[in-house]
């Protein structure tokens, strides 16, 4: 969990995915085209992974992948993160954490 807290706050964007997930991968290209450059920790191919994976799952993430984070602070999975983004509130939260400037 300390390892998961510690890579959330390193950036004002924070993505863990996994390389085999399309959802990840969506989400991580629509973080883009909104002009922010997230850091995006891929899960399969970190030696830790499987215990962030659980760390993910203990803060409620269910599939573990992805998840986001937004200003140090747990943002939830991609239907969450979608779902800020069709209301319009997901770039307002990336521009309040300084991860877009537009």
């Amino acid at each position: 969990m300390d390892r998961v807290k510690d890579l959330a706050s390193k950036k004002a964007a924070v993505i863990f995915t996994k390389s085999s997930c399309c959802m990840c991968h969506s989400i991580t290209q629509l973080f883009y085209e909104l002009g922010a450059s997230p850091a995006v920790h891929e899960l399969d191919n970190d030696p830790y992974g499987r215990q962030m994976e659980w760390a993910l799952r203990s803060l409620g993430c269910n599939p573990s992948v992805p998840a986001v984070f937004i200003g140090g602070k747990f943002v939830g999975s991609s239907k969450d993160v979608i779902s800020l983004h069709v209301d319009g509130s997901l770039k307002q939260m990336l521009m309040d954490a300084k991860a877009i400037w537009f």
